[in-house]
């Protein structure tokens, strides 16, 4: 963040904290000099100060404190980093397209992944965008149906702030349909056909309900549409949890017998949706591996050129302000 101030541009306004320790020293010199002048008053008379105190002059006494105080402001402001605005500068953007689609159906709420599958998954997806670099990412929410809570941007902090608003009151209380989820990343990417590169990654447990999967499959390899799947949970699976409006469990989903639903990871449809389209399979593991793996496997496929990008250009000024401050402690370490 940079702030404008006094006809110039500070590039560190953070450290204005640092004004603290100058006031205090300032304070302190400024004591000092006062109480060496009241000192030396009650030395001796006016009349004989010459004479006794030879060496002791109130202006050098002032100036020397000048001087420091001056020394001081001068690295306070160096600290903040002022910097002088030059021209704007184009910088050509390459990259990859990359969607990633988030399972929001209610089996995501299973607890065999910490704290449960959602929220690992979008600590996983995190840690991927935060890895890949110059990527323009985009977010999609699936169950039943599909939306598009992000479009792709090379914004990372916004797509943040879009993936910190799923939570548990996101979540469908449908079923799973990654049909849906190709779809809507299917008229992402119709957009743009031109595009040498086109990916989708699903972070999903796997449990699907789809209708059309067989047909969207054949649409996304006709586009040169790559799949990858992150399965998301475990072989041996976890209740679904069921909560009231106030956010507090009130017990596990049942099935029409009563009995407990036990949601299991279903890595066979998993394996099979990317090695059809060209991806590849991951299982979600507590390390970062499955994402290393992931990343590598992105940046093997080729780059596309993105819209070039204005970048305003900055000259760093803070060494005139080292420099003037140098002087001024040096004078007053001579005087």
């Amino acid at each position: 963040m940079k702030v404008e101030l006094f006809g110039m541009t500070w590039a560190a306004p953070e450290n204005v904290w640092a004004l603290i320790i100058v006031i205090f020293l300032a304070a302190l010199i400024i004591w000092r000099v006062v109480r060496t002048i009241k000192v030396r008053s009650l030395l001796t008379s006016y009349r004989w100060q010459g004479l006794m105190l030879p060496h002791f002059s109130v202006v050098r006494t002032v100036l020397k404190a000048i001087f420091l105080i001056v020394g001081v402001c001068l690295l306070f402001l160096a600290l903040l980093r002022p910097v002088i605005p030059k021209k704007e500068k184009n910088i050509e953007q390459e990259g990859r397209d990359l969607l990633i689609a988030l399972d929001i159906s209610r089996s995501m709420l299973a607890t065999d992944c910490e704290p449960d599958r959602l929220r690992f998954a979008k600590a996983k997806i995190r840690k991927l965008v935060s890895l890949l670099g110059c990527e323009r990412v985009g977010l999609i929410l699936f169950s039943g149906s599909a939306l598009v809570q992000c479009p792709l941007t090379t914004d990372y902090p916004a797509f943040f702030m879009f993936l910190d608003q799923v939570d548990s009151e996101t979540i469908s209380s449908g079923t799973t349909a990654m049909d849906q989820a190709i779809r809507k990343a299917l008229d992402s990417f119709a957009s743009t056909p031109e595009k040498k590169t086109k990916l989708l990654i699903l972070f999903t447990d796997g449990e699907d309900f789809s209708s059309n999967l067989s047909d969207i499959k054949q649409k996304a390899a006709q586009i040169g549409l790559h799949i990858f799947t992150v399965g998301v949970g475990t072989a041996e699976g976890a209740p679904i949890p069921l909560f009231d409006e106030a956010g507090k469990q009130t017990g596990h989903q049942l099935d029409r017998r009563g009995k407990v639903v036990i949601s299991r990871l279903n890595e066979g449809i998993l394996q099979t949706l990317s090695a059809d389209s060209g991806g590849s399979y991951v299982h979600a593991t507590k390390d970062d591996a499955d994402i290393q793996r992931i990343v590598s496997k992105i940046q093997s496929f080729e780059k596309d050129k993105f819209e070039d990008k204005k970048v305003e250009m900055f000259e760093e000024c803070y060494f005139y302000f080292v420099f003037g401050a140098f002087i001024c402690l040096a004078l007053g370490w001579v005087i």
